[in-house]
């Protein structure tokens, strides 16, 4: 239910727009990661950006310290407004539901006949 899009954003468009172009694996190696998933998981909106890596992440991808606040502040908004609209929250049990209801029809379609 947390909210990552609008940084997910801002990092996929800076990273595209540099004179570098970096790849997923180069940003997340020049933060001090291993392997591009850190970067892919942040850009798909799964996960935040780490406070101790802010300032590295604003010099390498030539990010302003408002620029990132701003888009912080919006996904914790729209964080605070899920988690505080009961609407919502009921449609995102129903998905989740949902899902499952699926997934345990896939897997019935899957299992042979005997």
């Amino acid at each position: 239910m947390r909210s990552f899009e609008h940084i997910a954003k801002l990092i996929r468009t800076k990273r595209l727009e540099h004179p570098q172009r970096f790849s997923q694996s180069q940003l997340s190696l020049a933060l001090g990661y291993k392997n591009g998933q850190f970067i892919s998981n942040v850009e798909r909106g799964l996960c935040n950006i780490p406070l101790k890596i802010l300032p590295k992440i604003c010099d390498v991808l030539n990010i302003t310290p408002q620029e990132l606040k701003e888009a912080i502040l919006q996904d914790q908004e729209e964080t605070l407004l899920r988690y505080l609209d009961r609407d919502y929250q009921q449609k995102h049990k129903d998905d989740l539901a949902n899902k499952k209801r699926l997934k345990s029809v896939d897997l019935d379609l899957e299992t042979p006949a005997q």
